[in-house]
């Protein structure tokens, strides 16, 4: 697992965040924890051979990170 966390800013028309948040409420889950695992599978799919750790590799979509 990653030992440090950095901020990543985004902009979102604000009705599209609206309803990722409502989303994520029923779910369960945080936005943040949404944003992370869509990273995390673009990045593995969009790796084109590049060696990846094995932290990155072997989450599963429910496992939660602890950062938010």
């Amino acid at each position: 697992m990653e030992n440090r966390t950095a901020r990543l800013t985004i902009l979102i028309d604000p009705r599209k965040k609206k309803l990722l948040e409502e989303i994520c409420a029923s779910q369960d889950l945080t936005p943040s924890q949404v944003v992370r695992r869509l990273i995390r599978e673009y990045i593995i799919e969009h790796a084109n051979g590049r060696p990846l750790p094995a932290w990155l590799k072997g989450r599963s979509s429910g496992e939660r990170d602890g950062s938010s």
